[in-house]
């Protein structure tokens, strides 16, 4: 059975606009747990500092502090919370289930990463990275994904689990890279439906100011 609370309330250091951050806050908030934020000022050099270094020597966020544990990866960190605070539902172990979870987890540590996510890097941050191959990383991966959603309700079948919660943030926020979602509507249905769930909280939509050409 997996524990009700944490003895105390959970720091996640992270950063507002990080999707990697805020998929493990959506899942906070979804479980219901208690947690606190540590706001990092990345342009300051904030992860950069020793404080932080000691939590993850990589000096990325987000990073969580759960009573003794300490944990960074922010896949890594949904295993984690799903399977000491969440339904079983959220993480299947059966075999196909699991695996099933793991290709979506893979997706986003792949071309979710070097597609939506690297355009948006470079259109909001003006990250040194090729915004034109990121684009086309994020409209090849959402041709398949439209397909793959138009029978299911959610990534892996028709109950939520962590690969909707990995995959949605740099999905929804694909726009901001230039990434337009109004060619699959079956990713936007996904979307929508995602967003519906009780106790969704929304990662802060945001401008563009970064001249890219």
């Amino acid at each position: 059975m997996p524990a009700s609370k944490p003895a105390q309330p959970i720091r996640l250091h992270t950063t507002t606009l990080s999707g990697h951050g805020h998929r493990v806050k959506l899942f906070l908030t979804m479980l219901d747990l208690p947690f606190t934020v540590v706001e990092l000022n990345m342009k300051a050099g904030d992860n950069r500092k020793p404080a932080h270094l000691a939590l993850n020597p990589f000096g990325e966020v987000p990073v969580i502090e759960d009573g003794e544990v300490v944990l960074s990866d922010s896949n890594a960190i949904l295993v984690y919370l799903a399977r000491k605070y969440g339904e079983s539902s959220w993480l299947p172990g059966d075999p196909l289930g699991a695996a099933a979870v793991q290709r979506w987890l893979s997706l986003v540590a792949g071309k979710v990463a070097f597609g939506p996510c690297a355009a948006r890097l470079v259109t909001l941050f003006g990250a040194p990275r090729d915004l034109g191959a990121a684009q086309q990383i994020a409209a090849d991966l959402f041709k398949v994904l439209d397909a793959e959603l138009s029978d299911k309700r959610f990534a892996t079948g028709d109950t939520p689990t962590i690969a909707d919660i990995a995959a949605h943030s740099y999905i929804a926020h694909a726009p901001e890279g230039g990434v337009s979602l109004e060619p699959y509507p079956h990713i936007r249905a996904w979307l929508a439906r995602v967003e519906a769930l009780p106790r969704f909280v929304r990662m802060p939509s945001s401008k563009v100011t970064v001249v890219t050409d």
